[in-house]
């Protein structure tokens, strides 16, 4: 009997083993066709092997400065730069491993034992995705559906591409793909972005606590927001850091003393309007869509700068630049504050307008009005011209550009037609700085603030120029006459008469005084001092044609009119003309194009395109060093003489708290200033050997402007800027700008000695009136 139960207990086991083996078989089998027919695309499509290799990924172009930082980038959606596996941190893929993963480099895309425990335990004590599978659902499943069985089939999906994943690329490809495709929110699109945003650093320089915030992010982005959820991140950090402990990445007492610590964000975001270099880089946006028509791909397809991960290889200096734009943000907040001041309603009823009638007015705030962006878009959406202007006297809330607020902004309540008059009482600037025997730019300031004034005056803008371009009437008298700067002119008011170089009227310009000494000058103290009549001269005996041509061959192209008042600078220019031309004078006569890309590569590193410099031979090595001589008065003892001024201490009454003046320069420099009638625009140009810069200053009408000289000349208005970049180039010694004295030919052909002269007219000149010498 206790045999025939033995034998049938035995049967029993050897069924349940026979339907154990068969129900695993078949659940095996079960599986094997499940990933089968989601392979065959039974539960939606699957990215094919060629989307495995290269999954679509959107590549935003990046800016990269001429010392490797980046300025910028060009995206529409995705903000993203991807960066190789080698230079992530280890703390970082630590971390990921530990919270995301723990058996990572165990398994083949799937964790059977973390599956099996989500399913014992209904996801109560974690999931189960491998950083494959998040992977695979980032590139090409997406958002899990609410759908039970919709979400089934979307895992079944994660599951087979994960392991098609696991084939086709090494875990630190499959690492380094998840962490570049991760969107972590604020426009940070990948590990670089998301670094960069929250913590102003690259990834490699990320430290465990910094690394341990952005692995809490992936869990989910948008509830992990460590700017608007910070206790809630903190806390996620802790939980990651005691994660890399549990799986012996750091010691208990590292992980304690991390935990100690704040998260100490360094938010910076990423945007078209903000950051380094915004009018630059808008440049360089307008440069590339140009570029792209002529240049195509291979496949004759168009180059996508938002989406190709194109990288651009620009001439501009981040510590440069970033000292121009701290110099204009200092000068022009308080010349600002100033010309509020001065244009209050008692003190100026037509504020920011001078000298206008109300009709006049009435033209120039109906044309802004007609010219914004409101009107276009209210004409675009079918309103008539009469309830657009409606619109116009409508009081609405708004946020409006303020120096003196932290950001910038403040947020008031005024109508669309307060808010164009109240845009038009700042004063707008341009600044460019150019390496002349390059012509590689390495600063580009187009205004105050790009976010509120998108307008760029470094090379949208043109204004007249004033005594900058007298210059290039002296040029061309020392070059075709031969005269030295020690040549002598009477200082009488001089005409040119009807008839004579196409004038139809007599010309007879005025010195900016009204007075004229009647004394013999040297061309080097009449430049110094911006002597109009010494000038009219000299463009009287080269006659206009030959100061045109010369300018047209130092890069100033835009139609100057061969009359004899463009001596004085009644012609447009902008900023970016004048630095180039002005290069020649510190190049030995050489005009060097600027230039302000130097190379184009593709997201792999192909060079796409290299440029080659554009020079052209204008002047003789001589006549370019006369020249330099002769702008080295007008900061010696002229009108750009501040520069150099240093008082005693008993003396620092004098002070100028809104230029900054006196600035004690003590190296050669080279320069000129130049301020237009009714002080519309105030110029200067700047150079040391190695470095040209040009700065203007003006209102956005030329009827906006200071009402006198002593803030409206060049030398108040732009001069400043200049003088303050410059002090911040020096402080760094690793940018390299020069204090040397500019090199002399070895052969000098032309007599620059005019000591004799100059010490006399220094003698003159020495008191602190000669500090407010205007020039036209």
């Amino acid at each position: 009997m206790a045999k025939k139960v033995q034998k049938k207990q035995q049967q029993g086991y050897f069924k349940f083993i026979k339907w154990f083996w068969i129900l695993f078989g078949s659940g095996v089998l079960v599986v094997i066709f499940i990933f089968l027919l989601a392979s065959w695309g039974a539960f939606g499509e699957m990215p094919t092997f060629e989307r495995l290799e290269n999954p679509e990924t959107n590549l935003a172009t990046e800016f990269l400065s001429s010392d490797g930082e980046t300025l910028g980038k060009l995206y529409l959606d995705d903000n993203r730069t991807w960066v190789d596996y080698d230079t992530l941190p280890q703390n970082l893929i630590d971390a990921l491993v530990a919270t995301e993963d723990a058996r990572y480099y165990n398994h083949s895309g799937i964790d059977a034992r973390g599956f099996a425990r989500a399913l014992a335990y209904l996801g109560t004590k974690g999931g189960a995705s491998t950083i494959s599978q998040q992977l695979s659902r980032q590139l090409f499943v997406g958002v899990r559906s609410r759908n039970l069985m919709e979400a089934v089939t979307q895992k079944i999906k994660e599951w087979v591409i994960a392991t098609r994943l696991e084939r086709n690329y090494t875990k630190e490809e499959i690492i380094a793909m998840y962490l570049n495709i991760y969107d972590f929110g604020y426009a940070a699109d990948g590990i670089r972005s998301a670094s960069r945003i929250y913590f102003g650093k690259e990834p490699y320089e990320l430290r465990t606590e910094e690394s341990a915030v952005l692995v809490g992010m992936l869990k989910n982005s948008s509830l992990y927001n460590p700017i608007r959820r910070e206790e809630l991140v903190l806390n996620r950090r802790n939980t990651v850091l005691g994660q890399m402990a549990k799986y012996d990445y750091i010691t208990e007492e590292e992980k304690d003393s991390l935990q100690a610590l704040k998260m100490n964000i360094n938010f910076n975001p990423e945007s078209h309007r903000e950051g380094l270099a915004t009018y630059f880089r808008m440049y360089l946006q307008r440069w590339l869509n140009g570029w792209v028509k002529d240049n195509p791909k291979p496949d004759g397809e168009k180059w996508n700068i938002y989406l190709d991960g194109l990288k651009v290889y620009t001439t501009v200096d981040s510590r440069m630049q970033r000292n121009a734009e701290e110099a204009v943000q200092e000068h022009m907040k308080n010349l600002q504050a100033e010309f509020f001041h001065q244009n209050t309603p008692q003190r100026n009823p037509t504020a920011p307008f001078l000298d206008l009638s109300k009709g006049a007015i009435d033209t120039i705030m109906e044309r802004a009005m007609k010219a914004s962006p409101r009107w276009r878009q209210l004409k675009n959406e079918g309103l008539s011209e009469k309830d657009i202007e409606a619109t116009f006297h409508k009081k609405a809330e708004m946020t409006v550009f303020d120096w003196n607020s932290d950001s910038y902004e403040k947020d008031t309540v005024m109508t669309p037609m307060d808010s164009i008059r109240y845009y038009k009482t700042f004063l707008r600037t341009a600044m460019m700085s150019m390496e002349p025997q390059t012509g590689h730019v390495k600063a580009w300031v187009g205004g105050i603030d790009y976010k509120h004034f998108q307008y760029d005056q470094v090379y949208q803008g043109a204004r007249q120029a004033g005594s900058t371009f007298k210059p290039f009437v002296y040029a061309a008298a020392i070059d075709q006459l031969r005269y030295s700067p020690c040549y002598t002119l009477p200082d009488n008011q001089y005409s040119i008469e009807p008839g004579k170089h196409g004038n139809m009227e007599a010309w007879t310009p005025k010195n900016s005084d009204g007075k004229y000494s009647g004394e013999y000058m040297t061309l080097k103290n009449a430049l110094a001092n911006s002597v109009n009549t010494i000038t009219a001269q000299l463009i009287d005996r080269v006659g206009p044609g030959a100061v045109v041509s010369i300018a047209k061959s130092m890069g100033l192209n835009n139609g100057i009119p061969e009359v004899p008042s463009i001596a004085l600078g009644t012609h447009d220019f902008n900023v970016y003309e004048m630095v180039g031309a002005y290069g020649t004078f510190a190049n030995q006569g050489v005009y060097v194009k600027p230039v302000m890309v130097t190379r184009i590569e593709d997201k792999n590193g192909t060079v796409l395109y290299e440029y080659t410099p554009e020079t052209k031979d204008v002047l003789s090595k001589d006549v370019a060093y006369a020249m330099v001589n002769l702008m080295e008065g007008v900061t010696q003892y002229g009108s750009g003489g501040r520069l150099r001024h240093t008082f005693a201490k008993e003396q620092s009454v004098y002070k100028d708290i809104i230029t900054g003046y006196p600035y004690e320069l003590n190296n050669p420099i080279a320069g000129k200033t130049g301020t237009t009638q009714n002080q519309s625009d105030g110029w200067f140009m700047g150079m040391v050997p190695n470095l040209v810069t040009g700065v203007w200053v003006g209102g956005e009408e030329r009827s906006i402007h200071f009402a006198s000289l002593t803030y409206g000349q060049g030398a108040s208005m732009a001069l400043p800027i200049w003088a303050l970049y410059m002090k911040k180039n020096y402080a760094n010694e690793e940018i390299g700008v020069s204090k040397d004295a500019f090199e002399a030919p070895e052969e000098m052909s032309i007599n620059i000695d005019c000591s004799k002269e100059t010490q006399e007219e220094e003698q003159n000149l020495d008191t602190e009136d000669d500090l407010e010498d205007i020039d036209f």
